[in-house]
């Protein structure tokens, strides 16, 4: 569960891991949908490739590679988009070898 940073910690029984973001990393790639007439905010395919690259301690190098090859092979990010939601999350450096490879 993502939150922006300062928000108050949310109460459940449910086992959560929460994180916290700063306001570009937070708001940033934020897309709106209607689902059954409900508005659900969802983040876009290449922020959350951004978001696997810097959480890659975490989940896996592997995971973060894999999503970066699945969004560029069937066609749901582009290159640019990529870099530019990896400047934001601050994984630049990180992400860029990978994405020469699509270049």
């Amino acid at each position: 569960m993502a939150r922006p940073r300062g928000a108050a910690m949310p109460q459940t029984d449910l086992p959560v891991r929460v994180l916290w973001f700063s306001e570009p990393a937070f708001s940033a790639g934020v897309e709106r949908h209607k689902v059954e007439g409900i508005e659900l905010r969802v983040y876009a395919v290449a922020k959350t490739v951004a978001d696997c690259f810097k959480y890659r301690n975490k989940i896996g190098r592997d995971v973060a590679v894999e999503a970066l090859r699945d969004a560029i092979s069937q066609r749901k990010a582009t290159v640019r988009e990529l870099d530019y939601f990896a400047h934001v999350c601050r994984v630049a450096r990180t992400m860029r070898p990978y994405l020469e490879l699509y270049l």
